[in-house]
């Protein structure tokens, strides 16, 4: 058994844990044997990718990265958080990472990249995110998420769903087929370090004014963008070519706040807001360097998306809580399970 909450500075969290798991499990006081908990979805990700003691629930492919984001101002239009102050260097650690619960998987062009990031702010503040490469989420609900996970399941003798459950799925889901659509109108592109990545659900940013916006966020990369291999790639290719990029130097994203305006959804991250909504260039992330996942690094961050500093705070999005309650459950199991490394080797210089 391990205990790394005291490497982590996660009580927090652990607090923020514990409101969401209550808000999500119980409906006036009394749970129901057949409402969604923080366990059964946590459970459902070991149900359709297997247990795999000591790693993620989901996103279990990863590496660790590390570096630092410089504020160009703009953000203090919206957030009076420390973060977008003009100047300021904030460091970051974050994890590149592929979905699905398998930490061996293939890599595959097609398979959901995920970026999260800590910014540690001054005065212990915190802000973490876990972004992917999608457009729009795929599910309005934590339940919509569960039931999809499970009718998406592959089959052992195809490695294909069940077509009649994904059928009835997606017929009860139209929502799900918009994302889905949509998502094919923005392909992937050649690896980690091109891609854009979303942070997809709505937050409301206060400025130091007391003015209120909602906001959603991308980091859009600097490194040129390049359309993704056509048929199968290697194993681990995905992930070499990210750590070989680092030979280069210094990967780059700016990130970028999109402004919602009066008529746009923050409860529902199926639905993009319009191209039209205004735009601020906050700064540029840089990430310096890349390691394979181990203890002490971003292997042992739950990046719960409710950890907020002042001037960011959740909206009214129902996946916001569900996330952190699921990720708090996650990592309370494989923070008791064995230590591991992770299945992706960063090796020579990149692994200080």
């Amino acid at each position: 058994m391990r205990r790394r909450s005291a490497l982590l500075g996660i009580g927090a969290v652990a607090c923020v844990g514990a409101v969401d798991v209550g808000a999500f499990a119980y409906v006036s006081g009394r749970a129901t044997p057949d409402r969604l908990t923080p366990g059964r979805l946590a459970d459902g990700f070991e149900t359709v990718f297997g247990k795999h003691p000591g790693f993620r629930r989901n996103h279990a492919k990863g590496v660790s990265v590390a570096g630092e984001f410089v504020a160009s101002g703009a953000g203090t239009a919206v957030s009076e958080a420390t973060v977008f102050e003009d100047g300021r260097r904030t460091p970051v650690t974050g994890r590149f990472s592929l979905s699905g619960g398998v930490p061996d998987v293939a890599d595959a062009t097609k398979t959901v990249r995920g970026l999260a990031l800590r910014f540690d702010l001054p005065d212990g503040e915190q802000w973490r995110t876990a972004m992917v490469n999608l457009p729009v989420f795929q599910d309005r609900t934590p339940q919509g998420f569960y039931d999809r996970m499970l009718a998406f399941k592959a089959l052992p003798d195809t490695g294909q769903p069940d077509p009649e459950k994904k059928a009835a799925f997606l017929a009860e889901h139209p929502e799900t087929v918009r994302a889905m659509e949509l998502a094919k109108k923005h392909p992937p592109t050649s690896g980690f370090a091109d891609s854009t990545f979303n942070g997809l659900n709505a937050f409301h940013f206060t400025n130091s004014s007391g003015g209120s916006v909602p906001v959603r966020w991308s980091m859009v990369p600097l490194q040129p963008v390049r359309a993704a291999a056509k048929g199968p790639i290697g194993r681990n290719e995905l992930f070499e070519t990210l750590i070989d990029a680092f030979d280069g130097g210094p990967l780059r994203w700016r990130l970028v706040l999109t402004i919602g305006g009066p008529e746009d959804p923050l409860d529902d991250a199926t639905l993009p807001w319009p191209d039209s909504r205004r735009t601020l260039d906050a700064g540029v992330l840089t990430l310096t360097s890349v390691h394979t996942e181990a203890s002490g690094n971003a292997r042992d961050i739950n990046f719960d998306p409710t950890v907020l500093p002042r001037g960011i705070a959740v909206s009214d999005d129902p996946l916001l809580s569900a996330r952190s309650s699921v990720y708090a459950r996650s990592f309370a199991r494989r923070t008791g399970e064995p230590d591991t490394k992770g299945t992706v080797k960063v090796t020579g210089k990149h692994d200080d």
